[in-house]
């Protein structure tokens, strides 16, 4: 199993890395506050995080524990968490509708990979793992805010 999560690692990673490192860069800009841009670069950051955590305990045989971590730090249960913070310094409201539809859709594929964990069943899981990183990478790919 640590050989298909390597793989999975080994296959995401030139994706992430392929966005344009020469020349113009054709993603679309998203304007935003700058306060609610820097809420989404410390989101972003957390999300790498917990990715990492998440393969961490896929890859030590901890299945309902990255589960978990998916539920609660990507998933459906992690959305409104910026909801205290005033209106020009949270994400949500000043995103493109394209834009935010990506996103939860990501919050909805850490949530459908959450409860595949839950189960414990190690395949079903990892098998999940694209749709989950696959948002982010679509995001990623095509929206920048700077």
């Amino acid at each position: 199993m640590k050989g298909h999560l390597l793989r999975i690692v080994l296959v995401l990673a030139p994706l992430v890395l392929a966005l344009p490192a020469h020349g113009e860069d054709t993603r679309q800009l998203a304007t935003l506050p700058a306060a609610a841009q820097e809420t989404l670069r410390q989101e972003m950051l957390d999300n790498l995080l917990a990715v990492n955590e998440i393969l961490e305990l896929l890859v030590a045989g901890k299945v309902k524990e990255a589960g978990a971590v998916a539920e609660a730090k990507l998933g459906q249960s992690a959305m409104g968490r910026h909801r205290d913070k005033p209106f020009d310094a949270r994400p949500g409201p000043h995103m493109p509708p394209a834009m935010h539809r990506i996103g939860m859709e990501g919050h909805a594929a850490a949530s459908e990979f959450a409860a595949a964990a839950a189960t414990g069943d190690r395949d079903k899981a990892v098998a999940l793992l694209p749709r989950l990183t696959g948002n982010c990478i679509a995001c990623h790919y095509a929206w920048r805010t700077r």
